[in-house]
């Protein structure tokens, strides 16, 4: 049994979700967001809590695998042996992916990025931002849809959105324009981001 996927999602106060079918759909204080699972795994809502199984039929194959397993002497296969290897691996992934869409939507996620170097500056233009990093041109950052760009000072940049992997899609984008060199350690990091720094050469 996966120790992820069996743990039910608590929904907050102010969030809606709804299932249908295969899809989930959550709409809260910091957007709407919807998921589709995939066909091996069923969603249930019942009440405030949101939970995510293998199908019906999946789990009656692997529990008569156990039972034929124990009718021949043999020990038998924990659940999750005897489940259909693509329904384990998706079990808990489909719960993760579920319990981010309503946590984002809720709460919301925030990345921040740091600009170290001489000259390095962020400027908001708009929606979208506006990066001076050592080249001979500017670098615009067009926001998309559902993210919100702010640089409350010049060295920082502040990505807030309701999906997870959207805002550190944008993240990673923004950074690789100027990913952290390793001598003098300028560039771009994210918050807290170690940089490891090699010795220059010595004359």
């Amino acid at each position: 049994m996966s120790r992820i996927g069996k743990l039910p999602i608590e929904i907050p106060a102010g969030t809606t979700v709804t299932v249908e079918g295969q899809t989930i759909k959550a709409k809260g204080p910091k957007g709407e967001l919807s998921l589709t699972v995939v066909e091996v795994i069923t969603p249930k809502l019942e009440g405030n809590e949101l939970s995510v199984s293998p199908r019906e039929d999946i789990m009656k194959a692997a529990n008569d695998r156990i039972e034929a397993e124990k009718a021949r002497g043999k020990r038998p296969p924990t659940l999750a042996q005897a489940l259909d290897p693509v329904a384990r691996t998706q079990w808990g992934t489909a719960r993760s992916r579920a319990a981010n869409m309503i946590e984002g939507v809720s709460k919301g996620y925030e990345k921040t990025l740091e600009l170290v170097g001489v000259g390095y500056r962020a400027q908001m233009q708009g929606k979208d931002v506006k990066l001076a990093l050592g080249f001979s041109h500017d670098v615009v950052y067009a926001a998309p849809e559902g993210i919100t760009l702010a640089s409350s000072k010049p060295t920082e940049v502040v990505i807030t959105g309701a999906d997870k992997q959207v805002v550190g899609q944008v993240a990673s984008e923004i950074r690789k324009y100027r990913s952290p060199e390793p001598y003098k350690g300028k560039g771009i990091r994210y918050a807290g981001e170690y940089v490891r720094r090699k010795e220059g050469k010595k004359k």
